[in-house]
């Protein structure tokens, strides 16, 4: 009796990676190791373009960026594409900036595909809540300044928010908002009403880590006069740790390295 093989299509895995703040350098050797051999990657809008050319030539590469406001590939045509092409068989990778598990929806990504029963493996990433304060001289923790720092998205920041919320946060040493820089003369006011002194130092940076980074410098007070020319992608730092970025500023005062990188630095008074 002759046995016919039957030719059975093994599934494919998925791969979320972290490509990091910006600059292209800063993703980890894990991350570009499964870029090059990947056959399928999704990549967002703030990813290095120098990290898409790792890939190989057969790869198929697909934008699934947001952008605020613009016409963006919808988050459920992101999770179909994903289990799809796993199901296909592909290793596929999912390019996310900064770690796809700081405000990057790679919980939400990754619950889909354990409900289809697609594998998936995780590859961390420098968020760009550590990496923006790293890179405009400001240590997020300080033995004399700061114990602990709080994270949050600007995104959750509304009219609607709770009064004790704010105040919580008002209460933080340090505080780092992503997403934020169009919300940040409704953050200032509202922590200042609840109790933040309106002189507590506050830093923005605009694309951290890359030639075109920007950082503005000022207080509570003022910080949305002096930072209202700053664009998105930014980081808001936000307590008294952000006044040794005068001091500890190692990437700004490089520009006999970088020449063609655009500079500001916008001093608190």
């Amino acid at each position: 009796m002759n046995v016919v093989p039957i030719n059975i299509r093994k599934k494919g895995k998925v791969y979320l990676i972290g490509a990091g703040p910006g600059d292209p350098d800063l993703i980890t050797l894990r991350g570009i190791k499964h870029i090059r051999d990947a056959d399928v990657i999704l990549y967002d809008r703030l990813i290095a373009p120098e990290l898409l050319e790792e890939a190989r030539p057969s790869a198929e590469i697909i934008y699934v960026g947001k952008e605020g406001g613009k016409p963006s590939t919808p988050q459920e045509i992101i999770n179909q594409i994903l289990v799809v092409r796993a199901n296909e068989g592909h290793k596929v990778v999912r390019l996310k900036g900064g770690d796809p598990f700081v405000f990057g929806r790679g919980g939400e990504e990754l619950e889909v595909l354990n409900a289809s029963g697609i594998s998936y493996e995780v590859v961390p990433g420098i968020s760009s809540s550590i990496a923006a304060a790293s890179f405009a001289g400001i240590p997020l923790t300080h033995r004399d300044h700061s114990s602990s720092f709080t994270v949050i998205t600007g995104h959750s920041i509304n009219k609607g928010s709770f009064p004790q919320r704010w105040k919580c946060l008002a209460n933080c040493e340090t505080l780092v908002i992503l997403m934020g820089v169009r919300r940040l003369s409704q953050i200032a006011e509202n922590l200042i009403l609840h109790g933040k002194s309106k002189s507590t130092p506050v830093a923005v940076i605009e694309k951290a880590s890359q030639q075109l980074q920007k950082k503005v410098i000022g207080t509570l007070g003022n910080i949305a006069v002096k930072a209202k020319h700053i664009e998105t992608p930014a980081t808001i730092v936000i307590g008294e740790v952000v006044s040794l970025s005068y001091v500890l500023d190692w990437f700004e005062p490089k520009t006999e390295i970088f020449s063609d990188r655009l500079t500001e630095v916008i001093s608190m008074d």
